[in-house]
């Protein structure tokens, strides 16, 4: 459970408790009418633990259930309280305290057409209840108090509804981003194969005449380069297809870009980066290329933007025949409220398009580690 799932759970937890106590405190469970109170409190509370791990739909339809169950208990309440009955006997704090839950969730995380139903009848049995017993001055009291507190409850869980939409919309600004920039990689890449795989072409025809013996060398690099660039144009025009998220933008990155990018990187005081780079040499796919530099800028930019206290920066590239992994670590203290921004949240989707793993968070000695571990397919 995330921490706003966890302080909800607490809040409902406190809430929800504090009824009971004034209820058993004031000893508003007595008489027949009491006991109707408990049962409909039971219920309520059981309604939201059912609902309480649900969204959608299934939210909303458990909160329309919980008031319209508790409007049916004003009903009996209205129909058994004799002539001078009080609006204590008709009012309880724990229900209502449920009730006020349930109708912060759904309008929070219910479905909207749900949303729509459950709202304004959750409302009616929170503010009926009080005048159960009849319009009285202390039910209206009550009646106007809890309508307070439902647009209270019924506002923040709106305002959660909103944050929540917002955020996605980013994030779907992120993809959208990194798509555009995804193409003009694609663009970038074909655009500087074909062009050599022409001068081949063009070389070949002009020494077709002086020299026959190297067209067929010739031919054979043309056809080398053209599968190598139709594989990877294959690979990279397929991931735009299935979810619209690839490269960021990096003129034909390598392990020289990447050392430059570190070489480049200092921190107020002095503090520069370390790099290692460790397996075999070959070339990487372009896709693999530009994620790797990707990880590396990002990592370094979290750096510089939210480490406290630096005194050493190391970044690791390891090369395996079938993967590279990527390590970028620090020994500073993280600024507090960071770790949950945009720029991982693309980096990941990043490195999951091309097959690889992310992992960001404290390393096992301390400081901060953004760690990468991407495929290579067909590496040379």
């Amino acid at each position: 459970m995330r921490s706003g799932g966890r302080l909800t759970a607490v809040l409902t937890v406190v809430l929800a408790g504090s009824g009971a106590l004034i209820d058993l405190r004031f000893d508003l469970f007595r008489g027949f009418a009491g006991e109707i109170k408990l049962g409909l409190a039971a219920a309520s509370a059981v309604i939201l633990l059912i609902s309480w791990p649900r969204e959608g739909r299934g939210l909303s339809v458990a909160s329309c259930a919980a008031g319209l169950v508790s409007l049916a208990g004003t009903a009996v309440l209205r129909s058994v309280s004799g002539p001078g009955s009080e609006a204590s006997d008709a009012f309880g704090f724990t229900e209502p305290a449920v009730l006020l839950v349930l109708l912060a969730l759904v309008a929070w995380r219910g479905a909207p057409a749900g949303t729509v139903l459950a709202v304004p009848v959750l409302v009616a049995a929170i503010v009926l209840r009080p005048m159960a017993v009849g319009v009285q001055e202390t039910g209206v009291v009550l009646a106007l108090f809890l309508a307070l507190v439902a647009m209270m409850a019924l506002g923040a869980g709106l305002a959660g509804r909103l944050f929540a939409a917002d955020r996605r919309r980013r994030e779907e600004t992120v993809r959208l981003e990194q798509r555009a920039e995804f193409a003009r990689d694609l663009h970038d890449f074909v655009a500087h194969h074909v062009t050599g795989i022409v001068v081949q072409a063009q070389g070949a025809r002009t020494i077709a005449a002086k020299r026959p013996e190297l067209v067929l060398p010739a031919l054979e690099e043309i056809e080398r380069a053209g599968a190598q660039t139709l594989t990877s144009m294959r690979r990279m025009v397929g991931m735009l297809r299935e979810s619209g998220e690839g490269l960021s933008r990096t003129a034909s990155p390598d392990m020289a870009s990447v050392r430059s990018l570190v070489g480049g990187f200092s921190l107020p005081g002095g503090v520069k980066a370390h790099f290692t780079a460790r397996g075999g040499s070959g070339e990487l796919p372009p896709e693999v290329a530009g994620t790797v530099h990707r990880v590396v800028m990002e990592a370094l930019t979290n750096v510089r933007k939210h480490g406290l206290d630096c005194t050493a920066v190391e970044v690791l590239v390891d090369r395996a025949p079938d993967r590279v992994a990527v390590r970028v670590h620090d020994d500073g203290r993280r600024r507090h409220g960071t770790g949950g921004g945009f720029g991982l949240k693309g980096l990941e989707e990043r490195v999951s398009m091309v097959g690889g793993t992310l992992r960001a968070g404290p390393g096992p000695d301390g400081g901060w580690a953004v760690e990468a571990s991407l495929p290579v397919e067909g590496a040379p």
